[in-house]
């Protein structure tokens, strides 16, 4: 079979690799059909890494992802605890958790010490045409959902887990850095959420357009200042909560500075250089509660929810704006490296969509 794998920084290679065993217990054997590019993706695209991890070894990543479940390993049973059968489109949660640790066992398996990351060196992930998972990190999804959207469940999860983060409530202000797919997906679930005003920034005009599309009350690039624009508007008190998902860096301080006073910043995007700065004194004499987002936990039946009941219009395929078959992801790790114009949540195609 085919798999699309990283040597080291901007070196993606297709390749033929041999096909899975069988299933063990507990598990199953998917057929890929959509794998999105997520940022952090892009870190260890571009770098050869992603925080402290190196790529040390070929490496197929693709942790956003939608398959086919092919066969079934005895008592393969799914994310709901029911028994899982050949046919089903099932979302997969990359993080392999232990499920015995304190943090598993208190609720946070996002928080598991013991944990592996499909995607991540060194464990292969979805970027090929079958894979191996677990059960137990499977969720169905029904047949109004797409491929590609069923993909888009695990960044939809994320956002999720960064709004239980911030706590944002009815009538309370929201600035989102960053215009992303992560951003927009926060923005709109506070927007669901009842926050307003909610308001967005990003570097490229384009995502600033679509943050617009996607319900913000104002949305602006950061050349104009982002913490001078919401002090302005909020007559100097800052907004109630603030969500970062945009690579760290100076957005950082930025998110820090447009905070009100005992106000809540939550941290998603991951900075490049694995640093994280701030002037201190900002987030001290605020009194600010400032929480780092750790991927996601408990969310793959909400997010399916959201994407599926009518009242929350949440349209996932609407972020999608570039699609290439699994030979050209290379191609995609460029464009999306690059931050061609117009580029959004870039897919790959394993599989077609069914008719």
């Amino acid at each position: 079979m085919q798999a699309a794998r990283l040597y080291g920084a901007r070196d993606i290679r297709i390749e033929n690799v041999p096909e899975p065993a069988d299933p063990g217990p507990g598990q199953v054997l998917i057929a890929i059909t959509s794998v999105g590019i997520c940022g952090s993706d892009l870190h260890t695209y571009t770098d050869g890494r992603i925080g402290d991890t190196l790529v040390q070894s070929p490496v197929v990543m693709g942790h956003e992802f939608a398959g086919e479940v092919v066969k079934v390993g005895p008592d393969a049973r799914d994310g709901l605890h029911k028994p899982m059968h050949a046919g089903q489109r099932v979302a997969v949660e990359p993080t392999v958790s232990c499920w015995h640790c304190e943090m598993c066992e208190t609720g946070h398996p996002n928080l598991c010490p013991n944990h592996y990351f499909l995607g991540l060196w060194p464990h292969d992930g979805a970027l090929q045409e079958y894979l191996v998972v677990e059960g137990r990190n499977c969720f169905p999804f029904p047949d109004s959902i797409s491929n590609a959207g069923g993909a888009l469940l695990e960044p939809l999860g994320v956002a999720l887990h960064a709004l239980d983060l911030g706590k944002p409530r009815i009538a309370r202000s929201v600035a989102v850095l960053g215009s992303g797919p992560i951003g927009l997906m926060i923005m709109k679930l506070a927007r669901l959420s009842g926050a307003d005003p909610v308001y967005a920034f990003d570097r490229f005009p384009w995502r600033v357009e679509k943050a617009g599309h996607w319900g913000a009350t104002g949305a602006w690039t950061v050349e104009e200042d982002p913490v001078k624009r919401v002090m302005d508007l909020t007559d100097g008190r800052g907004v109630d909560v603030v969500f970062e998902a945009a690579w760290g860096g100076e957005a950082i301080q930025q998110s820090v500075g447009m905070a009100r006073m005992g106000g809540r910043v939550v941290l998603v995007g991951i900075p490049g250089d694995n640093r994280l700065d701030m002037q201190h004194s900002t987030a001290r004499r605020k009194g600010l509660t400032i929480a780092v987002a750790r991927r996601m936990k408990h969310t793959y039946p909400r997010a399916i929810h959201i994407a599926t009941a009518p009242h929350y219009t949440f349209d996932l395929e609407d972020l999608i704006s570039h699609r290439f078959p699994l030979h050209e992801t290379d191609k995609a790790y460029a464009i999306n490296a690059a931050f061609e114009e117009g580029v959004h949540k870039i897919m790959i195609d394993v599989r077609p969509e069914r008719a």
